[in-house]
């Protein structure tokens, strides 16, 4: 005797969504969370089940039995065991093509992943109308029978959502969820076949949900000291065993989100920036600064250094990394506060006024549209004290401006004088002045050390570019612009 018809899709309908949601998961780290890969996500979800709707339709005539049911069940459980495995090298050659913005190769390997996903989806889409089938034996109790199976297995579909999102994915990982729910798609499979060869599958299953994860991404001649999967994104530490120089990389692994080398304050990267721009454009080391996407704080660091007396707020959304910083990044500073919020719901709330505001949580290639609109730079400026500055860190596709120039337009609804500062060939910085630029030389203002940095820095600043549209937290779509951006510079570098 085989499984109840109501547990098979009760199992199957937590299996289809805690699929969708370890999915979105699987793909967050490598394309980010925005709109566009949600979207991708249930489209794909949604396109599998259709499809396996209709092919099990056609089977459930044809061999309108159990055992046949739980032969596509275990079917499913097989290929959605292998899901986090076999995506690996998708996933790789994925960040490849972004890190080289070759968009049809990057388009091609996000395309790869969803399919991927879809394969056991379309198996599991089977499983309804078989179901159905299976337990109705009059056409008098049709309408009640499948009634009854398709709210059992919309409850399993809402069991699904919670354990994975609330507890599967929070304490096992988003490769362990797979598996997690692969291994009931076995057990109820096993159930109804009845074969010692079946049993197998639940226990490779069994067998890999315990074999450690270790890291994801290789790291050529340096060595993983921390790595966890947090609440957020997958985040870990490398060091450089040479000279014990350390970085904090966070998802595709390109960019680099903190950096610490011992003994040393300045970083030759866009922290060095961020550093010396407000105390040039205030003519003075600002006495109270919020720094929004602290990740691991090398920027409090250098200021609790250069500039001790300097109060600040470090706001991070992922309290993984506030502690990283406490531990292998030696972030510290004799008047820091460290927050674990939301940058834009900390400003909301929060009616301290600070000389300058450091926005450096955008994150790449989708950046958070909520803190890039009108209505967020005017709560930005709402915050400064009078003479305060905004420095915000421009993450953008080599040769692209298109980014930049929206966020300059938006942010001079809010600030009289905009400016840019291209330090990097990916990264410019813009700066909202609330007052005049002081004209004082840096060598009046900053310590020996940073004049260097400064003065190149002064030499660089020029009036923000021209154009671009000004979003609102209505209309802000700024993954349709990074596409554009990204194709359009793959297109450039083709000519």
């Amino acid at each position: 005797m085989g499984p109840p018809v109501a547990l098979v899709a009760f199992v199957v309908g937590g299996a289809s969504l805690g699929a969708e949601i370890a999915a979105a998961r699987l793909l967050a780290p490598w394309f980010g969370a925005s709109t566009i890969v949600w979207a991708n996500t249930i489209a794909t979800v949604l396109v599998g089940l259709s499809i396996g709707y209709w092919i099990g339709g056609r089977l459930a005539d044809r061999d309108p039995t159990m055992r046949g049911l739980c032969k596509i069940v275990l079917a499913a459980a097989v290929l959605l065991a292998a899901v986090p495995f076999v995506a690996g090298p998708f996933l790789r050659v994925s960040v490849d093509a972004l890190d080289s913005v070759e968009a049809g190769a990057f388009a091609g390997s996000l395309i790869g992943v969803l399919v991927l996903i879809a394969v056991p989806l379309i198996l599991l889409g089977i499983v309804a109308p078989y179901a159905v089938r299976l337990a109705v034996t009059s056409v008098e109790e049709a309408g009640r029978v499948s009634g009854r199976l398709y709210a059992i297995s919309t409850i399993g579909s809402l069991v699904g959502v919670f354990l994975s999102s609330l507890l599967l994915i929070p304490l096992l990982g988003t490769r362990r969820t797979f598996l997690f729910f692969a291994l009931a798609l076995a057990i109820v499979a096993v159930w109804g076949l009845a074969r010692r060869a079946a049993l197998l599958a639940p226990a490779i299953v069994a067998l890999l949900l315990v074999i450690p994860v270790g890291t994801v991404k290789a790291t050529g001649d340096r060595k993983v000291i921390w790595e966890k999967e947090t609440e957020y994104q997958y985040a870990r530490v490398v060091e450089d065993e040479s000279d014990g120089e350390r970085t904090l990389e966070l998802n595709e692994g390109q960019a680099i989100h903190s950096q610490y080398t011992p003994g040393q304050w300045l970083t030759g990267n866009y922290w060095d920036e961020l550093l010396v721009l407000p105390t040039l454009m205030r003519g003075a080391p600002p006495r109270t600064m919020a720094v929004l996407g602290n990740a691991a704080g090398t920027t409090v660091r250098q200021y609790g250094h250069y500039f001790p007396q300097t109060r600040m707020d470090a706001v991070e959304i992922d309290g993984d990394l506030s502690e990283v910083g406490r531990e292998l990044f030696d972030m510290r500073a004799p008047h820091l506060k460290v927050h674990t919020a939301d940058a834009r719901p900390y400003l909301r709330q929060d009616d301290r006024r600070y000389d300058t505001i450091l926005v450096d949580a955008y994150r790449q290639p989708y950046i958070p549209f909520y803190l890039s609109t009108k209505e967020f730079f005017a709560l930005v400026r709402k915050r400064l004290n009078p003479g305060g500055v905004v420095v915000i860190n421009v993450g953008h596709p080599e040769g692209s401006t298109d980014l930049e120039k929206v966020l300059a337009a938006t942010m001079r609804t809010s600030f009289p004088t905009v400016l840019r500062d291209p330090s990097a060939d990916v990264s410019t910085m813009l700066v909202g002045l609330t007052a005049p630029r002081s004209t004082r030389p840096p060598a009046a203002v900053l310590p020996a050390e940073l004049v260097p940095a400064g003065r190149e820095a002064q030499a660089r600043l020029t009036p923000a570019l021209p154009g671009g549209a000004v979003y609102t937290d209505d209309h802000a779509p700024v993954e349709w612009l990074i596409d554009a951006s990204i194709v359009q510079v793959a297109a450039d570098g083709e000519r």
